[in-house]
């Protein structure tokens, strides 16, 4: 019991305190001076109050310090909120150029072709396992499109039709060709005549175009660009394919054989042009080993 009376102690001195120090107040209302008693207890008095208002002071600074950055803290999230929108506003606002873009080259290629009646598609599916290999487009017979038909961007030919159903068709890219898929070509030279060669195959190492067939004696730069032939009525002549990167001779060193640099982006794909075949056009057939 003894914390008891000390706190009950306690108490009572500092009641008596503030007692003394309000008739000391009151007393002092109508008199100038002020006696030594009453300046020792009004002094005393001011410390008490500066020793319990100084931590209560503190807190409250803490608090409102407190308060401010937490107000600060939202203020900043709303930010980030509203820079993150707007961020992606921009992003959405360049695919769309992008798109726009694409599809006005793709409109602009088909108006080109001619001879066939080109049918316009986008992508819907591509595997991750076959990236290079084939996509998969939201046209098929339908539409009119039919096996081995040319597949093209606004860049240039990416590929033929592998397989059609009904309203889809599975493309075959460039850099899934091979020996089995030839495309007869011409070499554009600006200087004499242009040569001929067959896109056989993709260099996986170099992620380039194989053309073979190239005769010995012709003579090809680097950048001359490669076109499609037209011969075998199966794709159109004139569509770009790529140009000119390395030249070499083959392992027999009977012919030339040259790595080309593909005009399309055979990685990012959206929107192609299937060059239909029209009544009008005459397929004159494959010839031997090109265009298979």
């Amino acid at each position: 019991m003894p914390s008891f009376f000390r706190r009950k102690i306690l108490i009572s001195i500092l009641v008596a305190f503030i007692v003394i120090v309000t008739l000391i107040g009151f007393s002092m209302r109508d008199r100038e001076e002020v006696t030594v008693p009453e300046q020792f207890i009004l002094d005393t008095a001011g410390w008490v109050q500066t020793i319990f208002n100084t931590p209560i002071q503190w807190v409250n600074d803490s608090i409102e310090t407190f308060q401010d950055v937490f107000r600060v803290y939202e203020q900043n999230e709303v930010l980030k909120g509203r820079l993150a929108e707007y961020e992606g506003l921009i992003v959405e606002n360049q695919e769309l150029e992008k798109e726009n873009e694409e599809l006005r080259g793709t409109i602009g290629k088909s108006e080109g072709l001619s001879e066939y009646s080109p049918v316009q598609a986008t992508v819907i599916a591509r595997s991750s396992e076959r990236w290079f290999e084939q996509v998969t487009v939201n046209r098929g017979a339908e539409h009119g499109v039919e096996k081995d038909m040319a597949v093209i961007t606004k860049d240039g030919l990416i590929g033929k039709v592998q397989s059609t159903a009904a309203f889809h068709s599975t493309v075959k890219l460039l850099s899934g060709f091979d020996i089995s898929n030839k495309i007869s070509s011409w070499v554009v030279r600006e200087e004499g005549d242009n040569v001929f060669g067959l896109i056989e195959g993709y260099d996986e190492e170099s992620g380039r175009l194989v053309l073979g067939g190239i005769n010995l004696e012709a003579q090809l730069n680097e950048g001359d660009q490669v076109i499609s032939s037209g011969l075998g009525g199966v794709f159109p002549s004139r569509l770009q394919i790529g140009s000119v990167d390395e030249v070499r001779n083959d392992e027999y060193g009977l012919t030339k054989t040259a790595l080309i640099e593909p005009a399309a982006n055979l990685y990012e794909i959206n929107h192609v042009i299937i060059a239909r075949r029209s009544e009008q056009t005459v397929d004159t057939g494959r010839a031997g080993d090109e265009e298979s």
